[in-house]
């Protein structure tokens, strides 16, 4: 469970700690479940830095054998990888949470180069504001977890919001830039801000 203070406000645990990832474990169910792609984005992720056993290790801590786009695994297992992963690559990156944004970043490669993620880039269109008014339903096709909602404020500019989504909100930031480099945008920014363990909000622009 998430922590808070005397007052009733939520306590994040530093990025990337072990309470962080014992929290959002705590509250996922088995049919909280994630497609088999996002697992092995990060295995590719971490193959990157030429050290196969570090590989194994990621693979390890997820608990399962074997990996396939698009069978479901549960988030958990998931969660384990990602952590374990960042923590291999924090000093490549200096730092966990730019760690957390490359692995997002590579989540995004590999969905928008599935069956599911090309079909979504047709009907986009090459156009940068609908590929991020169809994220919500790109989560949908990949996660049995969470509502995420689009709230347009300008042209090239929108709120997303995300409710019951376990990936860390650095996470996150890598996916949604990935998606709007995939579209060209220019002057991408994605600014997220984690408002309890499972809630956060991304401010998302680029330039017209």
């Amino acid at each position: 469970m998430q922590t808070v203070d005397e007052r009733g406000w939520w306590v994040p645990a530093p990025p990337g700690s072990d309470e962080d990832l014992a929290q959002r474990l705590a509250m996922a169910s088995p049919s909280d479940t994630a497609r088999g792609m996002f697992l092995r984005a990060t295995l590719d992720a971490v193959r990157s830095l030429g050290d196969e056993e570090a590989v194994l290790r990621c693979l390890y801590a997820s608990g399962e054998d074997k990996l396939v786009d698009f069978f479901t695994y549960p988030v958990s297992a998931n969660l384990r990888m990602v952590f374990t992963a960042a923590r291999m690559l924090e000093a490549r990156y200096g730092g966990i949470d730019e760690a957390l944004r490359q692995l997002g970043g590579r989540a995004a490669e590999c969905f928008l180069a599935s069956t599911a993620g090309l079909a979504l880039q047709l009907l986009a269109k090459g156009d940068a504001r609908r590929l991020v008014g169809n994220m919500p339903s790109m989560y949908r096709a990949s996660v049995s977890f969470g509502v995420r909602l689009v709230v347009w404020t300008g042209p090239t500019n929108c709120r997303l919001t995300m409710r019951r989504e376990f990936m860390p909100c650095s996470f996150q930031e890598g996916m949604l830039l990935g998606v709007l480099k995939k579209a060209n945008a220019r002057g991408a920014r994605v600014l997220g801000q984690q408002l309890s363990l499972l809630e956060s909000d991304y401010d998302v622009s680029w330039e017209a």
